[in-house]
């Protein structure tokens, strides 16, 4: 074993965090994490991953459960499609793999939802496999270490930091010095301000011995993000209902339920949005009233602008046109549905509102 290689899991073992997904190196909680943690920090992650426990203790009892239920349980962590495939590569491993995870990269990257880097933390963590990771925080400690002054998102220079990672790996302990390299990122090797005097491998570091660590890693700059104006009805009948609708599986927020509408095309009112999304989704007519609430939400890829106006339901049997399905709820029934981020504060605002008038 190296230098580096023993100097960075001495650091990991005496300074770890204790992380609840760490108590065990069972295949089916360590892939629960791994999951939960793409794209997600540490400690949004901790109560919903207590919280699946608890509800599903093993892959047997996630592939069992409605992925209603699981979209509910993931609500508010975002990334809605992870929870898709979630549920399916549970319903294979339970279904059709007798309840065993498939111990090496190749095998797991079979499954919905897992890539190489994902792959290779589950094969390595929890298999004891020889298997390299590198995502975000990794890239940024290996590009430091070798002083990489090439863009890190090019297909070139990721394949130059897998092979980096492949010649740093031990060959043993490999979970260990996965996580250790990961969490090095995460609490050390931080993206603006490297707190490069705790730095257990500093001596092994060319960009901390060339002054170039706050200069890596090498990233082109990021085009605008777009801009998207959206539409909202909050639908009531005579019976004090509201219209809801849920998106089709496929697709951004697949599975997921909202207060019916859509984008607003070029040279169209909000107005005429509304209605036109509720003609072709909906198959309904409505009265179009005032704006309720107007809520800013930011995806990876683009930002939206949600306008929720009141409206009144006016005729046209609802149909399944362009959703997976329909239901009229009580306000005090919405609780029992999974919606994204935008629409819960919609549903916020309608419930201060509510609370105001009674």
């Amino acid at each position: 074993m190296s230098s580096f290689q023993s100097d960075l899991l001495a650091w990991y073992d005496a300074h770890a965090d204790d992380l609840p997904w760490r108590a065990s190196k069972d295949p089916y909680r360590v892939w629960l994490s791994e999951i939960m943690l793409q794209q997600t920090q540490v400690e949004t992650v901790k109560p919903y991953f207590l919280r699946f426990l608890g509800a599903y203790p093993s892959v047997e009892a996630l592939a069992a459960a409605p992925l209603d239920d699981v979209l509910k349980r993931w609500e508010g962590l975002g990334y809605y499609s992870r929870a898709r495939n979630l549920h399916r590569a549970a319903q294979i491993v339970a279904f059709e793999m007798g309840g065993q995870f498939p111990p090496t990269v190749e095998g797991l990257q079979a499954l919905p939802g897992i890539g190489r880097y994902t792959a290779g933390a589950i094969s390595s963590i929890a298999f004891n496999q020889r298997a390299p990771v590198l995502d975000g925080n990794v890239i940024r400690v290996l590009s430091r270490i070798a002083d990489i002054d090439q863009d890190v998102t090019q297909t070139s220079t990721q394949a130059t930091l897998w092979a980096l990672a492949e010649s740093l790996l031990p060959d043993t302990r490999g979970g260990d010095y996965n996580q250790a390299l990961m969490e090095l990122g995460r609490r050390v090797c931080k993206p603006r301000d490297p707190l490069c005097a705790m730095c257990p491998v500093q001596a092994h570091c060319l960009a901390y011995a060339r002054g170039t660590q706050r200069e890596r890693p090498v990233k082109r700059a990021k085009a605008p993000t777009p801009h998207y104006d959206v539409t909202a009805g909050l639908i009531w009948n005579d019976e004090g209902k509201l219209l809801i609708s849920q998106r089709p599986l496929d697709g951004l927020l697949g599975g997921l339920w909202e207060f019916p509408g859509g984008k607003q095309e070029p040279d169209e009112t909000l107005e005429a949005c509304l209605k036109r999304e509720l003609r072709e989704e909906l198959g309904i007519e409505v009265n179009v009233s005032e704006v309720f609430a107007i809520v800013r939400h930011g995806f990876t890829h683009f930002r939206i602008t949600l306008h929720a106006f009141t409206c009144r339901y006016v005729s046209g049997s609802p149909q399944a046109l362009g959703v997976r399905d329909w239901a009229w709820v009580a306000p005090d029934e919405l609780d029992g549905y999974t919606f994204g981020k935008a629409d819960r504060q919609v549903i916020a605002a309608l419930r201060a509102r509510r609370g105001m008038l009674l």
